[in-house]
């Protein structure tokens, strides 16, 4: 493993974060899983379009799970984007703010965030390197105008005439710019087609739109992003929704019309042919009336199902378990091997397994003997001792197994307090909107 990755995983998880790099150090336990999702990505590759739902309590590694998707799929040439459901900044029934999550997160290998310009330019070049090799050269003075023209070509064909007519303008006009050297407007009308609401009216004018990219427009945008996404040489676009759950906790009428919103993408996802949405949520979410269960089209699209306590990987959701100490130990000793700063034959024999071991007794006791809630906060203990050996040589690791819980999560409060995890909020379901919808 490259130093700088395993420098990232080790400060990510100094921090009790999920690292976003260096995943193959935590890829135990999951084969299966990983197996299924990235025969789903050579589906979407090859021209499909779909959802799928990675469910599982606290600790089973959603999060970490759909890290992990967005690693293999930029593996296979796809573009990404992670965006995390907040009832503070995404109200997930408005597309508009969806939209502008989705395409203000896009990830490419060479831009790891807002990459949208970048895709934009990488498409354009393609276009001129198309009319390079028919001939045509870039000191011709209509070569900007046949750019134009296979532009709009090439926009209307691939969205079959769909794609929104500000959209369009808005595109060539950020070719233009940026051939007339005004890079800063050009950037603007960027983050207009990112959506963003805060561009100046005077920018906007330039392309001659009005407004902001709407609710009811934006899934028009999102297909005609996606098929620039495609054109730019990326196999497609996988959009990852995570912390589904935190939609129980917004108000009823909220939360029922965000539900549908789910059903409307799970409905349209084979019309986006090179899209894959993973919406990660825990089994309350998916199983309680407040949540997926309570609306009824949607549950019965997407409801788990099990055969004789044996489930289908292939069913629109796929299970995550629980860490258990078997799991917990296999990472702690993955990890142990490339700690940036001990070599892992010094690693082994000053922290060798049985100390992991009662490393993970003694984190997993402070958590009532629950490990499936302890990953967390036992890799950031674990790491805390890899970094103490490894700047003092004399440090005797016995002397550091002590565990002290910090900066406790509501989840692991939950747990040292004795309450049961997941409890659905109080309240009605949806204020009548639990109904086929």
């Amino acid at each position: 493993m490259a130093f700088r990755d395993a420098s990232h995983i080790f400060q990510r998880l100094r921090n009790g974060t999920v690292p976003d790099r260096g995943l193959e150090a935590f890829a135990v336990g999951v084969e299966r899983h990983r197996k299924e999702l990235q025969r789903k990505l050579e589906e979407v590759k090859a021209g499909e379009g779909d959802v799928k739902f990675l469910r599982g309590g606290y600790g089973c590694g959603k999060t970490f799970m759909a890290n992990l998707v967005v690693h293999d799929a930029q593996q296979l040439g796809f573009a990404t984007s992670f965006v995390v459901v907040s009832d503070n900044d995404l109200h997930f029934h408005k597309f508009d703010e969806l939209y502008r999550k989705v395409v203000g997160g896009l990830s490419t290998p060479a831009c790891a965030q807002g990459a949208l310009g970048d895709i934009l330019d990488r498409w354009i070049g393609g276009i001129e390197e198309g009319l390079a090799e028919l001939g045509v050269s870039d000191d011709d003075p209509k070569f900007d105008a046949r750019v134009l023209q296979k532009l709009d070509e090439q926009l209307v064909a691939l969205t079959g005439g769909r794609a929104p007519a500000d959209m369009i303008r808005v595109v060539r006009k950020v070719f233009e710019l940026k051939q007339a050297g005004r890079l800063q407007d050009a950037s603007a009308l960027v983050s207009w087609l990112s959506g963003s609401s805060n561009v100046a009216a005077s920018i906007k004018t330039l392309a001659a739109v009005k407004g902001d990219v709407s609710s009811t427009d934006a899934m028009a945008y999102l297909r005609g992003i996606l098929e620039i996404v495609k054109s730019a040489g990326y196999r497609g676009l996988v959009v990852i929704i995570d912390e589904a759950e935190t939609i129980l906790r917004m108000r009823g009428d909220v939360r029922g019309k965000s539900l549908n919103a789910i059903r409307q993408i799970v409905d349209a996802a084979s019309s986006y042919p090179g899209m894959l949405w993973v919406f990660t949520g825990t089994p309350t979410f998916f199983d309680d009336r407040q949540g997926v269960k309570g609306v009824v089209a949607l549950h019965a699209r997407i409801k788990y199902e099990e055969f004789n306590g044996v489930p289908s990987l292939r069913q629109p959701q796929l299970a995550l378990k629980p860490f258990d100490r078997e799991r917990l130990l296999k990472v702690a000793l993955k990890l142990r091997t490339v700690h940036p700063d001990l070599a892992p034959g010094d690693a082994e024999r000053r922290m060798p397994r049985e100390l992991v071991e009662q490393l993970v007794d003694a984190v997993t006791a402070g958590f009532r003997g629950d490990v499936g809630v302890v990953p967390r906060q036992f890799l950031r203990t674990f790491v805390n001792v890899l970094d103490v050996l490894a700047y003092d040589p004399d440090q005797d690791a016995h002397g550091l197994l002590g565990f002290e819980p910090a900066v406790l999560t509501t989840e692991e409060e939950a747990v040292l307090a004795g309450r049961k995890l997941e409890e659905p909020p109080a309240g009605d379901d949806f204020g009548g909107a639990g109904v086929d919808m």
